[in-house]
């Protein structure tokens, strides 16, 4: 791991000099120095933001997981997921075919409940666990298609759907871009189907999400915008399902918005979800069930604001946010938020100076979400980092006590 940033830097000068471009053109392509694209490509730099490595990759024009290796190298068995990616990708290229499946398909609901299991697993960020059951989830929901009628066949096409976002949130967190790419597609078709007037915002949720990939900042929140006023009737009525969906919309735009260098119109989306979040945690009606597994809460616009924060390059701020945020309104959140979240904390106080205070959230973070935190390639970034900073730390002291012993004389 520790050779990492060495290879990072190898692939960025490869994939630039196989594009004939010279450092100084792509320093100016990304608004950096010459100097800042040579020490990347010395490893004497990391790429610790998202949004940078994004843009980037786009520039070189090769995917980020191209420049940061991913999926990363595991044993045999840490590598079985790509078994069960591949076996959701069959179901995936033959959507609009009848399904191989043996006896009859369980009702609408029944696969409901099948996909409550999906949402615990999200919760618990165990992504390789959520590609285990998808394939026998998709193949069943595509048979449930095949035999049933009105409402009963648009409620296959939503059980589809979400099953894509489920896969697309897997295969996001485990580095698989074909899996995440087919799955955004066929989310696209099965909501347009589902006679759900809010999976197909869900279906733009992710498309901007894949927008990020290649740094078109501007299209993401264009897309998040179109996707927000499809939601925007049923969310000033106050329909549950659409302010989930209309919070969430706000906060994917406000990381695009950071991320494409507007501040303020980041700041201005974090208080529209916010908003949201509050109407929702105000709701007296009866209970409903998240059908989208859409993760919207007064917490998690919270940790998005320091997301935001960092993405802007303020961790004085992102730590100012974490601290006046309640511990209660993190302890609410999935593992998979909670784990983000302190993996944020980590790279803020490491920014922010304090070594030992990013390792210890580092190691929370780890703790809470172990398969999201040593997949991502920020958290990685970050311990590289401290690793490094050590290591130099260490050789000034022992120069500065060898030194005081004399013993180069």
């Amino acid at each position: 791991m520790l050779e990492e940033a060495e290879e990072i830097g190898e692939r960025v000068r490869r994939a630039r000099l196989r594009l004939g471009m010279p450092q100084a053109d792509l320093a100016a392509a990304l608004g950096r120095s010459q100097g800042w694209v040579s020490k990347v490509e010395n490893g004497r730099v990391e790429i610790d933001r998202v949004g940078v490595l994004n843009a980037v990759a786009a520039e070189l024009h090769v995917h980020p997981n191209d420049l940061i290796g991913r999926p990363y190298n595991s044993s045999p068995d840490e590598n079985q997921w790509q078994v069960a990616a591949s076996s959701i990708l069959r179901e995936l290229r033959r959507y609009d075919l009848a399904p191989v499946f043996d006896g009859t398909p369980r009702t609408a609901s029944q696969l409901w409940r099948e996909a409550t299991r999906l949402h615990r697993l999200r919760d618990a960020a165990a992504n390789v666990s959520i590609l285990r059951v998808l394939p026998d989830l998709f193949r069943e929901a595509r048979a449930l298609i095949e035999v049933a009628e009105g409402h009963e066949r648009e409620e296959a096409y939503a059980i589809y759907a979400v099953c894509c976002k489920f896969a697309h949130t897997s295969a996001h967190a485990l580095g698989h871009p074909e899996l995440v790419a087919m799955a955004c597609e066929r989310a696209a078709w099965a909501a347009r189907l589902s006679g759900d007037a809010v999976l197909p915002a869900v279906a733009d949720w992710m498309r901007v999400w894949d927008m990020w990939a290649t740094a078109d900042w501007d299209d993401a929140v264009a897309l998040s915008d179109r996707a927000l006023a499809t939601v925007q009737t049923p969310y000033e009525q106050g329909d549950p399902l659409s302010l989930r969906a209309w919070g969430t919309l706000q906060l994917r735009a406000a990381v695009s918005a950071a991320r494409g260098g507007r501040p303020a119109e980041a700041e201005d989306r974090i208080a529209h979800a916010k908003v949201a979040a509050d109407r929702m945690a105000q709701h007296d009606g009866p209970p409903f069930y998240d059908r989208h597994s859409l993760t919207f809460s007064p917490g998690n616009v919270a940790i998005h604001a320091v997301s935001v924060a960092l993405e802007m390059g303020q961790q004085s701020k992102a730590l100012k946010i974490s601290r006046r945020t309640s511990p209660d309104l993190v302890a609410s959140l999935p593992h998979s938020r909670r784990g983000h979240f302190h993996m944020d904390l980590a790279r803020a106080w490491l920014w922010d100076g304090n070594r030992d205070k990013a390792l210890k959230e580092l190691e929370t973070a780890e703790t809470i979400a172990p398969q999201l935190v040593r997949n991502h390639p920020i958290a990685r970034s970050t311990l590289r980092s401290i690793v490094y900073a050590e290591r130099a730390a260490t050789r000034e002291k022992l120069r500065r006590m060898s030194n005081r012993f004399h013993l180069d004389g």
